[in-house]
């Protein structure tokens, strides 16, 4: 594994561990037996970085147990982060950081962030109920390390925020896809200019720069690199010295295997002309064929008309990236045999999904768009007698 340096010269693992994707047993609770093997070898590789956030499901108070059964605490550095879209005062700031520490069973944060930062105005409203005071007594108290915020927005806003405190680092979406979209390359130089460290979350877009089409397969098969796709997308992130550390959401240990084999013999400025030309090509065959931008990380969710979003644009992309028939098989699978249906039409466009959306998809819209695709009429009779043969108890 190798490091680099926080602002205080800490070393971070290249490789962090994004723990929003642990894998799940049953609804909704993490598979800690599986978790605890995956998240021990992590950090036998070398992994110290572990994010989580108070909005994950089950996965501050899983982390906090793990570690805490084997003593691992001291080493390892936890970023978890505070949901500021549910601050009203600031007895809630409070009674949020109190509860994950409770969860994550520590008396400290090493790197806490403000989550999901879309504008200034959020920040400015955390201001005028006390933020910075609370901030200033927490890093005195040593129970916050090093403060920071995650970002979903355009550039001149992350500029914005990054200049209206003084941050110890920051969290922002990037990969090859979105080089020039969110905060892009222009806030990544911006916050290293500042020498602010840059912990980069989505580096593969939610999978999509794992299963990607098959052309671009065929064009990473025929270069001499002989890279994965992932590792195309890991080795682009790394190539660059502003990039401090690159989450992934590994849930099993051949993913977390290989993601420690690249991250313990990558580069910096490693990449040749060659290199980029290969990453161009890849990225306009994956944008000529995705149709909606969706990374997977349901903050939409949960719908309260039980829409199951994610999924749907899963299906509805892949049905351009893949091929048609396997798309609409998995499609069947995954939403057909349901004892509760979670289709696109019973979307009342209520609109909450969209508030919360990072990547400012039009859902709503979309929705209705892939439903179409999605359930043709001879699909929709398929269903139809899959669900009255197979989910009796169907609601």
């Amino acid at each position: 594994m190798q490091y680099r340096k926080d602002r205080f010269g800490n070393d971070i693992s290249i490789l962090g561990y994004g723990c929003m994707r642990f894998t799940k047993k049953g609804i909704g609770s993490t598979d800690l037996e599986k978790t605890e093997t995956e998240l021990l070898r992590a950090i036998e590789l070398g992994i110290n970085y572990f994010d989580t956030a108070y909005i994950y499901p089950g996965s501050e108070t899983s982390l906090g147990q793990i570690l805490a059964k084997n003593n691992l605490r001291s080493k390892v550095k936890i970023a978890t982060k505070l949901p500021q879209y549910l601050i009203r005062n600031s007895e809630s700031i409070d009674k949020y950081f109190s509860e994950q520490l409770s969860r994550l069973q520590t008396d400290y944060i090493d790197y806490y962030l403000m989550h999901m930062l879309t504008d200034i105005d959020a920040w400015n409203t955390l201001k005028k109920i006390g933020i910075e005071e609370w901030i200033n007594q927490k890093k005195a108290q040593g129970a916050i390390k090093q403060i920071g915020f995650s970002f979903h927005g355009d550039s001149d806003m992350f500029l914005k925020i990054l200049d209206a405190y003084d941050w110890d680092f920051c969290q922002i979406q990037y990969n090859y896809i979105d080089e020039v979209t969110q905060a892009g390359v222009k806030g990544l130089k911006a916050a290293a200019d500042k020498g602010i460290p840059v912990i980069i979350m989505e580096p593969l877009r939610g999978g999509k720069l794992v299963t990607i089409p098959n052309d671009a397969k065929n064009v990473l098969a025929q270069s001499p690199r002989k890279w994965t796709a992932p590792e195309l997308a890991l080795r682009w992130l790394w190539n660059q010295k502003e990039v401090s550390c690159v989450l992934s959401g590994m849930n099993s240990l051949e993913m977390i295997e290989e993601n420690c084999r690249i991250a313990s013999d990558v580069k910096v400025d490693e990449f040749t002309q060659e290199d980029f030309e290969l990453t161009k090509k890849v990225k306009d065959i994956i944008q000529s064929k995705t149709k909606v931008g969706c990374t997977g990380c349901r903050y939409c969710m949960p719908c309260p008309k039980n829409v199951d979003i994610p999924s749907i644009f899963a299906s509805y992309n892949s049905m351009y990236t893949e091929s048609r028939v396997s798309a609409l098989s998995d499609f069947i699978r995954v939403m057909g045999l349901r004892k509760d249906s979670a289709f696109a039409d019973q979307c009342v466009g209520c609109g909450k999904c969209e508030q919360h959306c990072p990547q400012h998809i039009e859902i709503r819209k979309q929705l209705k768009i892939a439903d179409k695709k999605l359930r043709p009429w001879y699909i929709r009779i398929g269903i139809f007698f899959m669900q009255k043969f197979f989910t009796p108890n169907r609601k």
